[in-house]
């Protein structure tokens, strides 16, 4: 396995129902209460809500990288993570949806770009052939 470049510490407690979880740093600290969708208060964040926001960013940071390198200015690029929970048989499973939003970049540009986020991105490389993963691209070139 190659260095780690960063190591990121987390703890969980008290699982998905009165639970919380924090980082080493101080830097976040939240409660963890399941969706009123599923049954639960909403009153704290979930693990997919946690694991879409790291998602999201972390692919834009993918799109930066891949884009700077094409000198395609991204300033306004966006990326929305949707994460599903799903019942599969006995257990549960994941599903993705990313929409990455480039205004001033050609359509077909922004989708070589995303494409090729997607082959970089931590996120994605975890998750690849595990879960299904989405990814639809909206562009629009300046007039």
């Amino acid at each position: 396995m190659a260095d780690a470049l960063y190591t990121a510490h987390a703890h969980a407690t008290g699982g998905r129902t009165g639970g919380g979880v924090k980082t080493d740093d101080g830097k976040l600290e939240l409660p963890v209460e399941p969706p009123t969708e599923i049954g639960g208060n909403g009153e704290g964040t979930n693990p997919e809500q946690l694991f879409a926001a790291g998602y999201a960013a972390c692919f834009l940071s993918a799109l930066k990288l891949v884009s700077a390198k094409r000198n395609v200015p991204t300033h306004d690029a966006s990326v929305h993570a949707d994460v599903d929970l799903l019942s599969e048989g006995r257990g549960f499973a994941l599903a993705v949806s990313l929409r990455v939003t480039m205004p001033g970049v050609e359509q077909e540009q922004a989708q070589k770009m995303a494409e090729n986020a997607h082959e970089v991105c931590p996120y994605s490389n975890a998750t690849r052939g595990n879960i299904d993963v989405d990814l639809s691209v909206e562009a629009s070139a300046a007039a």
